[in-house]
Formats: C-alpha cells, sequence, structure tokens
C-alpha cells in the first residue's frame, strides 16, 4: 500500500516560523534592533547637551525633546539602510540558505511544490521583517518617553502634534515603511532563487538600494528618479505635519506594490524553471 503526500499541507508556516526563529541569525537581529535606541540615548547622553537658545534646525536637534521626537527620529536614521537591511537578510536567505545547505532537493522531493515552497518561506520572512520594523519604533517610544518625556512632537519646521496624535502618526509611518519596503523583499527573493549564496542575495539586494539612492540624487535624471524605488523612502516624512499631503505616499505605495510584484512575479517563474542540483 502506498501513501501519497498532500502537497498543499506540506511546510505549515508555524513550522518554518519556529525554524527560522530558532536560528541565532534571527535572535540577534532582532536583539540589535531592540538596543538600537538605547545606543542611541546613550550617544545623546555622553554628547553635548543640546543649547536650549538656539534654534532647531534638524531631528536630531529635536531628538531629546520628547520620547515621539527621539521615536521619529531612529525611524528616520533607519528606513533607508537599516531596514533594507534586514528585509533584505530575511528574504534574500529564504531559497538560497537552503541550497547553501544542500537541502533544497531533499524539501522539494517531500514533495512541496516549487510556488509553495517560495510562498511559505516568503510568509515567514515577511513576519520576522515585520518584527523587526516593529521592534525599533516601541522600543524606541517606550525609552524616549521615560527619559525624555510624553510632550508634544516638535519638527523642524515649527509645527507641533500632541504625544497621543504622534503615536498614531509614527503607527502609520510604520505601516507605510513596511508597504514601501516591498520592494527589498522582491529583489531579495529573486536573488535568493538566482544565486545558491545567500550572502550575494542579501548583499545584492542592499547593492540595488544603495545604487538606486546614488541614481535618485542625480538631478539630470528628471521625473525619472520618480520611477526609482527608493524615490520616496521619506514620504512618511508627510505624515508628521498638521495638514498631511498624501500624493508622495501614495506614489511610494504603488511604487513599492509595481516593484515587489514584478520580482515577485520573476522570482516565481525563475524558480519554477530552475534545475535544481542543490
Amino acid at each position: 500500500m502506498t501513501t501519497t503526500v498532500d502537497g498543499s499541507r506540506t511546510l505549515p508556516v508555524r513550522v518554518e516560523l519556529t525554524r527560522q526563529w530558532r536560528r541565532r541569525r534571527t535572535q540577534v537581529t532582532l536583539a540589535l534592533f531592540a538596543l538600537l535606541p538605547v545606543i542611541l540615548w546613550i550617544a545623546f547622553s555622553v554628547g553635548d547637551a543640546p543649547d536650549q537658545g538656539a534654534a532647531a534646525t534638524s531631528l536630531t536637534d529635536l531628538a531629546q525633546a520628547s520620547g515621539v521626537n527621539f521615536a521619529v527620529f531612529a525611524l528616520f536614521s533607519s528606513a533607508s539602510f537599516l531596514f533594507v537591511v534586514v528585509v533584505a537578510l530575511f528574504f534574500g536567505d529564504t531559497v538560497a540558505s537552503e541550497a547553501s545547505w544542500s537541502s533544497l532537493r531533499y524539501l522539494l522531493a517531500i514533495p512541496v511544490p516549487r510556488v509553495r515552497l517560495l510562498r511559505q518561506k516568503a510568509i515567514v520572512a515577511a513576519l520576522l521583517s515585520l518584527a523587526t520594523l516593529l521592534v525599533l519604533p516601541l522600543v524606541a517610544v517606550v525609552l524616549g518617553t521615560l527619559v525624555y518625556g510624553a510632550g508634544d512632537y516638535l519638527s523642524p519646521t515649527g509645527e507641533s502634534l500632541p504625544y497621543g496624535t504622534a503615536l498614531v502618526r509614527i503607527a502609520l509611518a510604520v505601516a507605510y515603511l513596511a508597504i514601501h519596503l516591498l520592494w527589498v523583499a522582491g529583489v531579495a527573493s529573486l536573488l535568493s532563487v538566482v544565486t545558491d549564496a545567500p550572502l550575494g542575495a542579501v548583499g545584492g539586494a542592499v547593492l540595488v538600494s544603495i545604487l538606486s539612492q546614488i541614481l535618485d540624487t542625480v538631478d539630470a535624471l528628471g521625473s525619472i528618479r520618480n520611477a526609482l524605488p527608493t524615490h520616496d523612502v521619506f514620504a512618511f516624512a508627510d505624515l508628521l505635519t498638521l495638514d498631511v499631503d498624501g500624493t508622495d505616499l501614495a506614489r511610494g505605495v504603488l511604487s513599492a506594490l509595481v516593484w515587489c510584484i514584478a520580482f515577485g512575479a520573476t522570482a516565481v517563474s525563475w524558480f519554477r524553471r530552475k534545475d535544481i542540483t542543490s
């Protein structure tokens, strides 16, 4: 009597999430992002105190004005690089790590359908990325409020938002960043199925982000820069104003979704046709 394995039930998210959570890489990454606000607080503590009589002209000058100001500073400091690295880390490691361990062909032999394998691993990578993305502002808000108080959010332009309103706006900013970083997930996933080297997939996604940011500074490109995936990374700053203008936010969301779908679809197509030898 032979038994068949239902491919639609293989590699459940719970099992894969537990497996990835136990990896030292995941635990260290989350710990580092939880410690980052503490490191920033120590840096501010050992540095020179801000001149109360001078006009604040940047988020750095206002970082110690209140707990929400401190959290906003932490977000701006991490948005264009650290968050990119962590998303690239979790998504770039999805398939490439299995190939590097020579376990990919055994997973497919269970059998786990290829599209399901890619989907389940992407879901777990998204959950871990989101958890890391949430840890930083949560710790920053709690620590900042304890140290700097629950005062209003003060912007470099002179606007202010009540503490409660600022918390809601910060939550919306985090949601925007989570959507914006989908393009990084798409690139890292594509590179993860193309190469058998996890470091290559992670590093490649980060390099694409850096290249996009460099091109975004070239004024000669004109409106072409609007199509670059990193162009609207700081659009969440509009959420921290009295009158929110959603133009850049909408464009950033649309751009992230388009790039994510393009890279993600290419990753699925490539993986379905890839010759698995490891």
